[in-house]
């Protein structure tokens, strides 16, 4: 299942501004350094710090890396426990950056939104040196004015809109103008909270599934940058007004 060129093209008209989600729209981060051996090493830290009995068994078993974290803040929130965790993580986000895979046509969708004159930004919950130091990677920095990532207050993490408000007050953007691309649920609860219009990108069928029941708008939905860049073409959209 995939949006109709029509419907994304309705969804791009208004957009003078992106919000893009790091892993998973604009790469796949842990492709060479999965997430899953991430979190493993994740309970592994905690196991150290002698607090691995507050993990329930099947939070031992997450393959998700930032849930744990969420998870560990929530139990722990007074303690540095979780500013030592979240160090860590943001040290193994930054190894996985050489192996990060790029998503397909990911990298044309930038520049051909910069060329007609989109504002972009990253909102992310990886840390913002990882989203900058991948864009280095690929010669992107150029097309994106701001880059918000994770903060120490990891409560702040999407689903909670922090990072897309931080960036949209920062370009003085109006939500309705704007555009959040993610791929997880959390992505679409931070763009509702925000009041920006979504759109999900979903690599697989258990990915679009997960946006689906998270909310996102079928016509909203896609499994192909390429057909948003092919929309974004036909609709003229995004140029300066």
């Amino acid at each position: 299942m995939t949006a109709s060129t029509e419907s994304l093209q309705r969804l791009i008209a208004p957009v003078r501004y992106v919000l893009w989600d790091l892993d998973g729209p604009l790469c796949r981060l842990f492709a060479g350094h999965p997430a899953g051996e991430i979190a493993r090493g994740l309970v592994r830290q905690i196991d150290a710090l002698g607090l691995g009995g507050s993990l329930t068994p099947a939070e031992r078993e997450r393959r998700d890396p930032h849930a744990l974290l969420l998870r560990v803040a929530a139990l722990h929130p007074d303690g540095d426990l979780a500013g030592e965790l979240e160090e860590w993580l943001t040290g193994q986000e930054l190894a996985a950056v050489p192996g990060a895979r790029p998503t397909p046509y990911a990298d044309p969708l930038i520049r051909t939104w910069a060329a007609v004159g989109a504002v972009s930004a990253v909102t992310t919950n990886n840390a913002a040196r990882v989203a900058a130091a991948y864009l280095d990677t690929r010669g992107l920095a150029g097309c994106f004015s701001a880059v918000y990532g994770r903060t120490r207050d990891l409560a702040l993490m999407k689903p909670h809109p922090h990072a897309l408000l931080r960036a949209l007050t920062a370009l003085d953007a109006d939500p309705s103008r704007a555009l959040m691309i993610g791929d997880s649920p959390s992505d679409c609860a931070a763009a509702r909270s925000a009041g920006v219009p979504f759109l999900g990108y979903a690599r697989n069928a258990e990915k679009a599934a997960a946006l689906l029941a998270a909310g996102a708008s079928p016509a909203a939905v896609v499994d192909d940058l390429s057909l948003v860049r092919t929309a974004l073409l036909a609709s003229g959209a995004g140029r300066a007004s």
